[in-house]
């Protein structure tokens, strides 16, 4: 199945107000890649790297994301490293079993 990705930028440095950016610009962007006709995509978020406080509200947005989508598996990557973000899309693509996760790489 291909895998489609989608790079969220700008969001703000604070949890709550990145969440509701994200919520607001980038969810329907999401949904949009899962609709026809790329039903037949998998996803894969890449955001940047952030704090510790981003975790829930970016864990939740994908476990929702794959509840809704159950044929598709959505995951997301966050970041810093690009060389690991794009080591772990590759690696996702190659392991049917992971969704409604989200990997952080490259970060110390």
């Amino acid at each position: 199945m291909a895998q489609g990705v989608l790079r969220i930028e700008g969001l703000p440095k604070g949890a709550l107000d990145a969440a509701a950016a994200f919520h607001a610009e980038w969810l329907m962007k999401a949904r949009a890649l899962l609709d026809p006709p790329h039903a037949r995509k998998d996803l894969v978020i890449v955001f940047p790297a952030a704090p510790f406080d981003h975790r829930g509200w970016r864990l939740a947005a994908v476990q929702d994301l794959a509840r809704a989508s159950a044929a598709q598996r959505i995951n997301a990557v966050s970041g810093d490293d690009e060389r690991a973000i794009e080591e772990t899309i590759a690696w996702l693509a190659t392991a049917p079993g992971v969704t409604g996760q989200v990997l952080e790489v490259g970060c110390d």
